[in-house]
């Protein structure tokens, strides 16, 4: 292969017959030669994932500065810089720097899904090269290369198995199934699911057992986990709703800002023949009065508030924004296992020759009861069931441990189950295996679809136990055990329960029985050709969490809507979704279905259907995008490599912090620390408590800015001096300001939270209403700092002190405005609410002894130019707040009567 050969890139391997394969490929069985494989090394490069593109850290934290509002404020520090005037200038470059440092830290970290996929790729791999068996680092590995897997590896490349015996491979991180999946050499149909590729194994998957023997045919960036890497890497970082509106804000109000500058610079210069140094100074003394520069300290703090509470909650969120936008979802698309279920088998069903017996008890936890008809079953005095059971604990080769109060199976999830069911019979599995000894095992194979094992016990008998597929049992099997007796097997009658377990949504084994003559010690194929007594049938399934249940609940009261997006089958996945109570729980679309849709009418159908089954990466990756193509703001949950597209691309990508692979988790928002779909809802609760807060805060900084802006645009048109000066300005919004709205992050929950319908996407932060608040606030806030100033200037203070009760008069009609804001509809005239915040309170007391320095101490009359205040005036200042506060709840009982 001189050239790269492009016909190898766009083959379904799958499909193929093994002679298709080797000769599409140009090798034997003895495996490539070292001069070939070199050659091919040269052609398809190396083994590995193209490297991820980061941002360096000098331009991320430029990109800081990147924001309409702080372009103002540099441009207000060099006009006060070229006027001489440094204190305001060294002030102004101050308050950008903090800004801009709390961005910086707190901007999400650089995206890592690309490494943490990397970092899932084998380090070495078991080849024959020149027909010899070696290891070779598995960035060699070559397209052609022949591959050697034994249990616990970890697939090295995309391979075309050419031989397989009793091959299982886990493939979680690309399919989402929490079960291995067997696999064998036969080819299968072109266009299956990638699940159902048995004749392939996939990079980064691992052998949970057996052996095979496989063909490599992608590598690198071809590999189905390398083209998952590209999806990443082409995805673009979705801007939340909490950001667009911040930035749609941010123009707007630079826009105002600009132009009512302009015009009050322009009315005091051509009309008034104001000095231009004199009225630059005021401009900027405006500016720095109307733009809220502790707009984003509060919005970091309130976002970080949320995130100290969500990680209590068991929701790790990784990128600040995350924690307002799931206050925005409308959509949760959930992964199923392990998120809205235990990912952990469990045995349901129980099938007899005469009945159904239904086991009650979820996951591995031995805990539980049999019952039938809904009639509760004492087991021993059911034989055929405990001998079922005790059949399923013998012939297994798992075991089940109690690790950290949590029960886990080491080995297959499903004979996990069967251990579990069979101590829930009162049994013990250990002492089982003492009392049956195991003489001899046919492991389970793909092609064979069965487990044999012969026993014997202290007694002197001697019995093989098989367990498998139900078709397959059904055909080896000639007899049947009914009551106490066996009789001929009724295949029609079994496959009658195996079509009603299945539709339950629970995988179906059958056990089966066969005493043999004692002494035996060698387990042949042919001693299961005649005698084999099939028992029954087991029904396993990985059952709904109850609290998901419980959460799913809580997010439709809440008017989100839960979707299901697995990689599992149809049938199972329509199960659990009945169960969880999903709305529309009947209707499932196939991964195939879905590729036959196209993007504008997939638009109308992910609106529509609430179950996706046997998806693939492109599949959750398209869903994501039509539903925000509809409008909704989702919220996607996952675990594997598979759903990291899909997380990347959703408002809000959610992995598990348990069963997670680091690629799911570097490329979602938020990590569940406990996997469990109820954190989810939780975290919205929380996350639309930031949201109020949010406005809370920016309702109460608002008027702040407006109330100093028009003071000094009155002074303009009037012809007046400044009531406060540019630098006292910049005192109380970055001091005063700041620490009273930052009480407001600690706001607690609203009780009526979780029954509002999601806010629209395109929601106005800044409501009617918020704008007639603002508004009319302002102008109290207007009036109470220039009457204040007028008033000590009838009276015969000097400018200093005039201006020394504005600023003091300014802070406590924040105080006292504070705590009016903390209830906009609701009054605030009650102990509870007046005092029952402790934040409120603490930073009151802050701003209070802050203000007695500013006003009082020495060093702060030099920098501030300020005066001491006397008790009078002291007096008149606190009744101006006062005021304040009876005129807002007055508004407040005038709103409630006309509503």
């Amino acid at each position: 292969m001189s050239k790269k050969d492009k016909s190898i890139e766009q083959v379904n391997w799958h499909s193929l017959s093994i002679d298709q394969v080797v000769d599409k490929l140009r090798v034997d069985q003895n495996g490539l030669v070292d001069q070939e494989a070199q050659q091919r090394l040269r052609t398809y490069g190396a083994n590995r994932l193209p490297p991820t593109k980061t941002r360096g850290p000098l331009l991320r934290f430029l990109a800081q500065f990147h924001n309409l509002l702080i372009y103002v404020l540099i441009g207000a520090a060099v006009v006060t810089a070229l006027l001489d005037h440094w204190v305001d200038t060294y002030v102004i470059i101050a308050v950008v720097l903090v800004n801009s440092i709390i961005g910086f830290v707190q901007e999400g970290k650089a995206e890592k899904a690309l490494e943490a996929i990397r970092h899932m790729l084998a380090p070495r791999a078991t080849v024959l090269r020149n027909g010899h068996r070696i290891g070779i680092p598995a960035e060699n590995l070559v397209p052609g290369d022949i591959v050697m897997l034994e249990p616990g590896d970890k697939v090295p490349a995309d391979l075309r198995l050419l031989s397989a015996k009793g091959l299982q491979i886990q493939e979680a991180v690309l399919t989402g199934e929490s079960v291995a999946v067997e696999k064998s050499a036969e080819a299968v149909e072109a266009n299956v699911a990638l699940g159902d590729r048995f004749s392939m194994a996939y990079s980064g998957t691992l052998v949970a057992a057996g052996h095979g023997k496989a063909v490599v045919v992608a590598t690198g960036g071809k590999t189905e986990i390398g083209r998952i890497s590209g999806m990443i890497s082409s995805i673009e970082a979705i801007t939340t709703p909490l950001l667009k509106q911040i930035s749609v804000f941010s123009r707007w109000l630079t826009m105002a800002i600009l132009l009512i500058a302009g015009s009050v610079f322009a009315f005091g210069f051509y009309v008034q023949g104001a000095d231009p140094s004199v009225m630059f100074m005021t401009v900027v003394g405006l500016a720095v009065a109307a733009i809220p520069e502790g707009l984003p300290a509060i919005l970091t703090v309130t976002l970080a508030i949320g995130v100290q509470r969500m990680a209590s909650r068991n929701a790790i969120i990784r990128r600040l924004p995350a924690v307002e936008t799931l206050g925005a979802v409308s959509i949760i698309a959930s992964d199923k296992t392990g998120t809205l279920t235990r990912n952990e088998m469990t045995v349901k069903s129980i099938v007899t020759s005469a009945k159904l017996y239904e086991i009650s008890g979820v996951g591995y936890e031995p805990s539980g009861d049999f019952f039938s008809g809904g009639e509760h079953v004492a087991i021993a005095k059911r034989p055929i069931l405990q001998l079922i059971v005790k059949m399923g604990a013998l012939c297994n080769d798992s075991s089940l441990q109690q690790k950290g109060g949590l029960w886990i199976a080491d080995g297959d999830p499903m004979e996990g189950a069967l251990l579990a069911a069979a101590i829930k019979a009162g049994l013990d599995p250990a002492d089982l295996q003492r009392q049956n000894a195991r003489t001899d095992v046919i492991p389970f194979d793909a092609q064979h679809r069965f487990m044999a094992t012969l026993n014997h016990d202290h007694k002197g008998h001697d019995f093989i136990i098989v367990k498998g597929a139900p078709e397959r049992l059904i055909e080896l099997c000639t007899l049947q055990r009914q009551q106490e007796d066996d009789v001929p097997i009724n295949p029609a009658h079994w496959a009658g329960w195996i079509d009603q377990i299945a539709s339950l949504g629970q995988r179906v084994l059958a056990i089966a029985y066969k005493p043999v003559e004692a002494g035996k010690t060698e387990l042949n194929f042919s001693d299961l050709n005649d005698g084999l007594i099939l028992l029954g049938l087991i029904g396993l399934i990985d059952p709904p969490r109850d609290e998901a249940i419980q959460a799913v609940e809580e997010c439709r009261a809440a008017g989100i809507r839960v979707k299901m997006i697995t990689g599992d089958h149809a049938a199972t996945a329509r199960a659990i979704a009945a169960q969880l109570h999903l709305k529309n729980h009947d209707d499932v679309l196939t991964g195939h279905e879905l590729s036959e849709i196209g993007d504008d009418e997939l638009i109308e159908v992910a609106a529509r259907v609430d179950i996706f089954a046997r998806t693939s990466p492109e599949h959750k990756l398209r869903l994501v995008t039509a539903l925000q193509a509809g409008g909704k703001v989702v919220a996607m949950t996952g675990d594997g490599v598979n759903d990291a597209p899909a997380l990347k691309r959703a408002d809000v990508g959610i992995a598990m912090g348990r069963t997670g692979t680091e690629a799911a988790k570097e490329a979602a928002e938020m990590v569940l620390a406990d996997d469990n779909f109820a954190s989810i809802a939780r975290a919205v609760r929380e996350g639309r408590t930031v949201y109020d807060n949010l406005k809370k805060s920016i309702l109460f900084l608002l008027p702040v800015n407006g109330g100093e802006s028009m003071s000094i645009i009155a002074t303009v048109l009037a012809g007046l001096t400044l009531p406060i000066t540019p630098l006292q300005i910049l005192w109380v919004n970055m001091v005063s300001s700041v620490a009273l709205a930052m009480a407001l992050a600690f706001e607690p929950s609203e009780p009526s939270i979780m029954q509002r319908r999601p806010r629209r996407k395109d929601e106005s932060m800044l409501s009617g209403f918020l704008l007639w608040r603002i508004s009319f606030v302002s102008l109290l806030f207007f009036a109470g700092i220039y009457g204040i100033f007028l008033w000590s200037q009838l009276h015969g203070s000097t400018l200093e002190e005039g201006r020394t009760y504005a600023v003091n008069t300014l802070v406590i009609l924040e105080v006292f405005y504070l705590l009016n804001v903390r209830y906009l509809s609701g009054s605030s005239l009650s102990l509870r609410h007046l005092f029952g915040s402790k934040a409120v309170l603490i930073a009151i007391a802050v701003v209070i002894t802050l203000q007695a320095i500013f006003t009082y101490a020495p060093f702060m009359e030099d920098f501030f130019d300020t005066r001491p205040i006397d008790f009078i005036h002291g007096l008149e200042i606190f009744g101006i707040g006062l005021a304040l506060f009876f005129i807002l709840e007055l508004e407040k009982l005038i709103r409630r009567w006309l509503s």
